[in-house]
């Protein structure tokens, strides 16, 4: 459901690109994503942290794009985003026992599988690299790029990139969990 939700502010993002334009979409984006938040407390009754980040990011640099009418600072804020949560998963390194990737991708493993310390720590170290590329990729696309290749970039290639990295995290995890272990 959680992933739904954000999938829905993409699909808010992009349909209104299409209708209204940018400035018309990151407004709508503003909506959405705090429509977003009340649905967490509502279901959840609290704010998932991703939801939270996301939604400030989004209306800081959405209130940025609007008010000086540059489009600039909304293709800005999937970098910072995916900076802050290259960052995170840096500093979960030295903050609690363990790393973010365990914590996160951990829910996703059968019961029964061990995965050993250092594969979360590779696996977390992956995921550093990956946000932070990302996030510079976005730069890049926003730079070099058309509007209209940037939203798509955006909405399309980034959630795919995710999508995939997540994917191929999990397949790799599991085929260097030892055997024994999952028995």
């Amino acid at each position: 459901m959680q992933a739904l939700l954000e999938l829905a502010t993409l699909l808010v993002f992009i349909v209104t690109y299409y209708l209204r334009g940018l400035y018309a979409a990151t407004a709508a984006l503003m909506v959405a994503m705090l429509v977003l938040l009340l649905i967490d407390l509502a279901r959840e009754r609290r704010i998932a942290p991703m939801h939270g980040l996301s939604a400030a990011l989004v209306l800081v640099f959405g209130s940025a794009t609007l008010l000086l009418h540059n489009r600039l600072y909304i293709e800005w804020k999937p970098t910072v985003f995916f900076w802050l949560v290259s960052a995170t998963f840096l500093a979960s390194f030295w903050v609690g026992e363990t790393p973010l990737a365990a914590k996160l991708l951990g829910r996703a493993l059968a019961p029964e599988m061990r995965v050993p310390a250092p594969l979360w720590r590779r696996l977390n170290w992956q995921w550093v690299a990956f946000a932070a590329a990302l996030g510079a990729v976005n730069l890049a696309v926003a730079y070099h790029a058309s509007e209209r290749t940037w939203v798509n970039f955006k909405v399309f290639g980034t959630t795919s990139a995710t999508a995939a990295f997540v994917a191929g995290q999990m397949l790799w995890l599991t085929r260097r969990v030892p055997a024994d272990v999952t028995h």
